[in-house]
């Protein structure tokens, strides 16, 4: 054949006229120029900016904790300055003992024991003579028969007249208070103690300072060894030094010797003391010490303590210093790259395996947003003593298995877990620890029919934590000391504490995320709901009907292992619509009435798929969530309402005048159904209702019927939007018969019954 224009086309023209489907990268760069795309692959790179930010992507995280033992001996990589606490705190101790202890002094009792000793010698001078003495008042000024033997009567007489003979008269009695006075002022005047109530070593032992009672004099500073009576050696030197008589001296001390001993004139200030000692430990300057490049920080095989690790860190935080912005960036831009790919890697799983969240920004938005918390949190309780950053990606792990699927939560926690690590400085061992526990409790929740169900996931991850974190310390070369068991026993508990926190955050979950967990849709089961109850009131048939439904559905969903307990719920709702307009449904008229034989059929079929869009309504007005309300639209997907159709047609061929019937207005609007569970409702639902029209439900003739119905049904395209296979729609065909003739079998009728 000719071209148009007169010419035929050679080979290479026809060949280069063939145009062949776009290629896989030519898809993905038609994919990047989608308005939608762009803006999800805005969101992750901000996400990844932001985690860079978090973790502090331009700078090595410091890497060691309290407890850590070092493999190899740890050296300064560069100089630097560090308090040295050991010596700090031997000068604040050394400055402590040489504060000076405060005392009061009040002289009274020395000035008291001065005049009792004079009014004692005026009782002994009222005697002339030595016979005449009270031998009681002269016993008082004889030394103690333990320090001296008893002297003899003679010289006792000696004694007296010496003493009678300095004292004789008034002039010599007022020298003697002079030298009394003078003899006893240097004691007056800085204090007497027996002892000192300190401690050795907890003060200045040399000297005291001593503050007048009365505030007449200033402070002033006393040697110790002055105001320690002992055995009154001083007081008697003293004595001696200004009396002119020796005899005398010693008379006088010997009364005064065994009543210095309870006189104490010094009173210890705790409070002024304790001042003092504050000011001298504020006066005392830390002890910088300097770390030369090379020097050893910590040893091998030895647990850091916590002034190691304090060296550790302001060492680290030197060498970060001298790190170039250049290195910087680079770092900055490595962690920024890396975070990114592994969303990437998200996003490609997302894109074969699960589309469910892409479709919708928010969940794409929510779930880098959780990532994000999840890093910021596990930072924040990562610090010592807590150690705790295990529990934000728990509650993350949980939430998305929870929210979406188990498969995703354990590639979305690897990912942030990898983020964590990245960030803290930790090795592999952490990671596996963090990955290890989060994945034992994201397979427990396949099912949540109960809250208890959080509290046992978390602990018997608890006991996978500790079981983890022993195994990692044994295969990192540490030893099994009490640090690895403390660690071991606090990612234990703060594992088993994350389950109590996810049983109180599962209501906001299931709120936020639009999640039907089985505790909800076992609330939904309840049947007194009150679009239920009023179902049942209106039209009790439809629920008798949905009860049946539900039963059937929740079988046959079981049987291929999807959610039998949402389409159990779902059935409960399928129909609540037929209760605005209950008498249009057959199961609902009486006897011999029909109200559609007076409308045409497409009226009627207008009447009967309103249902769907009134069910879709009344379960919006009382908030029932979306995937109830998607069975509802979905339970007849686009099917034909084949009676009033039939009807239809039959009065077009009998109208001369008629034309074509349009097959589309007598069609559900849909949509058709989007998952297996909306699938399994359908077949339900239509078998259920042929079902009832079989006036022998023989087994052979149910199979039958379920056969052509599902047979309809996929020829119809009805299953096109699903998941559903060809086997597992055999498998729920065979289920729903079975469950159909255990309902409709046939009974025996006696010979011998009659009606009531």
């Amino acid at each position: 054949m000719m071209a148009s224009g007169g010419q035929k086309r050679t080979r290479s023209e026809r060949v280069a006229a063939i145009e062949m489907p776009p290629g896989r990268w030519e898809r993905a760069w038609v994919s990047l120029h989608q308005r939608d795309v762009l803006v999800r692959i805005g969101l992750a790179i901000i996400a990844s900016l932001v985690l860079c930010g978090v973790i502090r992507g331009w700078r090595p995280p410091f890497s060691y904790r309290l407890g850590d033992v070092p493999p190899l001996d740890i050296s300064a990589r560069v100089a630097f300055y560090a308090t040295d606490p050991a010596e700090t705190e031997a000068a604040l101790r050394r400055a402590e003992r040489e504060v000076r202890y405060v005392y009061v002094h009040d002289p009274k009792a020395l000035s008291d024991l001065r005049g009792a000793v004079r009014n004692r010698l005026q009782k002994l001078l009222t005697a002339a003579k030595y016979d005449q003495l009270d031998r009681g008042v002269w016993a008082e000024f004889q030394p103690p028969a333990e320090l001296s033997p008893p002297a003899s009567e003679a010289e006792l007489r000696r004694r007296f007249e010496r003493l009678h003979e300095a004292l004789d008269g008034d002039e010599n009695l007022s020298r003697f208070e002079a030298d009394l006075a003078a003899a006893l002022a240097p004691f007056e005047s800085r204090g007497v103690l027996d002892e000192l109530p300190q401690k050795s070593g907890e003060g200045n032992q040399d000297e005291i300072v001593v503050f007048p009672a009365d505030g007449s004099e200033e402070a002033k500073v006393v040697k110790v060894t002055d105001v320690l009576i002992g055995n009154g050696t001083a007081v008697q030197e003293s004595l001696r030094a200004h009396f002119p008589s020796p005899d005398v001296a010693d008379l006088v001390f010997n009364w005064l010797r065994p009543r210095l001993a309870d006189v104490n004139t010094l009173a210890l200030d705790e409070t002024a003391t304790q001042r003092a000692r504050e000011a001298a430990a504020a006066g005392v300057t830390e002890v910088i010490r300097e770390f030369k490049p090379g020097q050893t920080l910590a040893r091998a095989g030895q647990p850091l303590t916590r002034d190691q690790t304090d060296v550790l860190r302001l060492e680290h935080e030197a060498a970060m210093a001298q790190r170039s912005v250049s290195q910087r960036l680079f770092r900055a831009a490595a962690a920024t790259a890396m975070i990114l790919g592994l969303f990437s890697l998200c996003g490609a799983y997302l894109h074969y395996r699960d589309r469910r969240i892409p479709v919708r920004l928010q969940s794409v938005a929510a779930v880098l947003a959780c990532i994000v918390v999840t890093v910021i949190m596990a930072r924040w309780t990562s610090q010592d003593p807590w150690r705790a950053e295990i529990i934000p990606l728990l509650i993350f792990g949980q939430t998305i298995a929870i929210a979406y699927r188990q498969e995703l939560a354990l590639l979305l926690t690897g990912v942030t877990a990898l983020v964590v690590v990245l960030g803290l400085g930790f090795g592999l061992g952490s990671f596996v620890i963090l990955m290890g526990v989060t994945a034992v409790a994201i397979l427990q929740l396949n099912r949540i029919r109960n809250r208890a169900k959080l509290i046992y996931t978390g602990f018997f991850a608890s006991i996978a934590a500790f079981i983890l974190t022993m195994v990692v310390v044994v295969l990192e070369g540490q030893p099994v000391s009490w640090f690895a068991l403390h660690a071991a026993a606090l990612n234990a508990l703060w594992t088993f504490a994350a389950g109590f926190v996810m049983t109180g955050l599962l209501p906001f979950i299931e709120r936020y995320f639009h999640v039907l967990t089985d505790i909800k849709l076992l609330e939904l089961c309840d049947v007194s709901h009150p679009l239920l109850q009023e179902l049942v009131r209106r039209a009790p048939s439809t629920y008798n009907h949905s009860i049946t439904v539900a039963s059937l559905a929740e079988a046959a969903a079981d049987a291929i292992r999807a959610r039998g307990l949402l389409v159990r719920v779902g059935a409960y709702f399928h129909d609540i619509g037929k209760m605005l307009k209950p008498e249009y449904f057959i199961e609902n008229q009486p006897p011999d009435t029909n109200r559609h034989e007076s409308l045409i059929p497409a009226m009627s079929t207008l009447v009967i798929i309103a249902h769907i869009k009134d069910g879709a309504d009344l379960a919006r007005a009382h908030k029932l969530p979306e995937a109830i309300i998607d069975f509802i639209e979905q339970h007849h997907g686009t099917t034909l309402v084949e009676f009033f159709y039939g009807r239809a047609s039959e009065q077009s061929r009998a109208d001369p005048n008629g034309g074509e019937v349009d097959e589309n207005s007598f069609r559900y609007p849909g949509p058709r159904p989007l998952t297996k569970e909306a699938c399994v409702l359908m077949l339900a639902d239509s078998c259920e209702s042929a079902c009832r029209s079989l006036v022998d439900p023989a087994p052979s003739r149910i199979e039958g019927l379920v056969r052509e119905i599902t047979k309809r049904k996929l020829d119809d395209g009805q299953f096109d939007d699903s998941s559903l296979t060809l086997h597992e729609l055999r498998t729920v065909q065979s289920t729903l018969t079975k469950s159909l003739i255990a309902n409709y079998h046939g009974r025996v009728k006696y010979p011998d019954q009659k009606t009531a």
